[in-house]
């Protein structure tokens, strides 16, 4: 596993992809946060970044489908996939190391907007007049909703060779589980189980984790999502071996 997490990561690194996931993540964040009207903290009235994990899940939208799309779809293309499962390695060890290797490169693309908790902590009046709760329970919601729009991703490159169908699939897939799901609930034609359901999107576990409340039901939704995901992948390539 460990040496497709390596080969993986190389790949990214050596490559525009990763880098152009960053810039773009950062600059996007950082033009509502700290320049655009109405958004920006100086126009908060008082010290929050509640605009970049307002914004951060659908600017995931469209750069996790890009970096994970290629995973196992250019395998597939290639004809590499086959050599590959013919190498002292599961199908298990093969698919995890994919996806820890897009999840890191989320994770660098997430880590420098720390510095922005930090400047606003220091523009506070008085300094630190922040609700450090809340942001840190965002921060882990944002990586945990990360990880289940990458496990989502390593799934849709599983299921096609074409990278376009890939990308296609996953961002389908992230918008209907973070988006579609709450728009439904809120229609009126479910009676009593709205409740219920609006509870099977990412959008709801996501917000209460931004509540400042790290409540384990949000933890083991996030990670319930991630695994069947990567498992349904393993599925699909083992399938496709056979």
């Amino acid at each position: 596993m460990l040496t497709i997490l390596k080969k993986e990561l190389h790949t990214y690194l050596n490559s525009l992809i990763a880098y152009i996931t960053i810039v773009v993540f950062l600059s996007v964040t950082g033009l509502f946060l700290w320049v655009l009207p109405d958004f920006n903290v100086f126009d908060e009235g008082y010290a929050n970044i509640d605009s970049l994990f307002v914004l951060g899940p659908y600017v995931y939208l469209l750069l996790i489908p890009a970096i994970s799309m290629k995973t196992i779809a250019e395998e597939k293309k290639l004809g590499t996939l086959e050599i590959l499962l013919t190498k002292p390695i599961s199908t298990t060890q093969l698919v995890v190391g994919k996806y820890l290797a897009c999840l890191i490169v989320v994770v660098i693309a997430l880590l420098p907007t720390l510095t922005y908790y930090y400047s606003v902590y220091q523009l506070g009046e008085p300094v630190g007049n922040i609700d450090s709760a809340a942001v840190i329970g965002s921060y882990i919601g944002l990586f945990l909703l990360g990880a289940a729009f990458t496990a989502l991703g390593i799934l849709s490159s599983s299921l096609s060779s074409n990278q376009i169908i890939s990308f296609i699939t996953c961002l389908f897939l992230c918008f209907f589980f973070y988006e579609l799901i709450e728009i439904t609930s809120t229609l009126n034609i479910w009676g009593n189980g709205v409740s219920t359901l609006v509870k099977f999107g990412l959008a709801y576990h996501y917000k209460a984790l931004g509540k400042g409340l790290i409540d384990s039901t949000n933890v083991v939704y996030f990670v319930s999502v991630i695994l069947l995901s990567l498992r349904l992948a393993v599925f699909v390539v083992e399938k496709q071996k056979g």
